[in-house]
């Protein structure tokens, strides 16, 4: 398999979480069972504390540094921040606003994007410097190419490709407390899910688009995009519809847990409250988890 997938179809990386702080998100994902890295801080006024999983996926809580920078940021440009600043004004500082897809030709990708009308905007180079468990500083540098599609502003999709990238901090990082290992599914909102299928396959590589009476899934090489319609949210995971009128919305992460008995320990024993519903433990969003979180046994 190569770094896109077998066929080219593209691994899930990573999903960014906006969140209302980065102290709190670490707070808030250490109650549940999750081992956090080390924070890092961005160029351009965020920061994030992730959460690295065995499956090569994780997690990238997004947090607000600072304000100012930030804004100089979006006004010369950046798309990255331009977007987190607008969904955070749509609809505050807590969600699921991208889904990140790998790649070793981000350049590719965003000519890819642009021949199909789902151009985000501008690309983003940027390095930062990260701190590895040891306590020892490295500097990574990425460039990323953006999807977006203008009738959904309320979320978004990019590819990353690392030029220079950071060790993932290995098993120490990569072992949690929950017996998290991966990220199985990522769940979106949107009425009427089909009117986007064109969208969320170009930004996989995907020939795979599996519809239902819920909505559809899309496969990625190691995870799968679910768009559910709000009879889909209610059945699957207990979620009322959003009051958005059309567009996607990210609302929900599905991990795979090894033992789903040594889970519901650990939240117990943590103070977290859940519900089982359709084989699955539910987890509803509190602050600095950005969405509901959903856990389900490996298969």
């Amino acid at each position: 398999m190569d770094a896109t997938g077998s066929a080219g179809r593209r691994l899930l990386d990573h999903l960014v979480l906006p969140v209302t702080s980065i102290a709190m998100s670490r707070a808030r994902l250490a109650k549940l069972g999750f081992t956090v890295a080390p924070d890092g801080l961005h160029p351009f006024g965020t920061e994030n504390s992730c959460v690295f999983l065995s499956d090569g996926t994780y997690l990238e809580p997004l947090g607000v540094a600072d304000r100012e920078v930030c804004e100089a940021a979006a006004l010369n440009g950046n798309t990255f921040i331009a977007r987190d600043q607008a969904i955070r004004f749509r609809h505050g500082d807590e969600g699921l606003s991208a889904i990140v897809v790998n790649t070793d030709d981000a350049d590719a990708d965003d000519q890819r994007f642009a021949e199909n009308g789902i151009s985000g905007g501008p690309m983003l180079s940027f390095s930062r410097v990260g701190r590895l468990p040891d306590g020892t500083e490295r500097t990574a540098s990425f460039k990323l190419a953006f999807a977006a599609d203008l009738r959904s502003p309320d979320f978004f999709a990019f590819s990353c490709q690392r030029i220079a990238a950071l060790p993932s901090g290995g098993k120490a990082l990569e072992t949690h407390e929950n017996g998290v290992t991966g990220i199985a599914q990522v769940v979106l909102s949107e009425p009427n899910p089909a009117d986007f299928k064109a969208f969320l396959q170009t930004v996989a590589v995907s020939n795979e688009a599996v519809e239902h009476p819920f909505g559809m899934d899309v496969g990625l090489e190691n995870a799968k995009i679910s768009a559910l319609d709000p009879a889909g949210l209610k059945d699957g995971f207990g979620l009322k519809g959003s009051t958005h009128a059309r567009g996607l919305r990210g609302r929900a992460v599905v991990f795979a847990v090894a033992d789903i008995a040594r889970l519901k320990t650990c939240l117990a024993e943590n103070g977290v409250a859940f519900e089982e519903r359709a084989g699955r433990v539910l987890v509803p969003h509190e602050p600095g988890q950005g969405v509901l979180f959903a856990f389900e046994e490996e298969k």
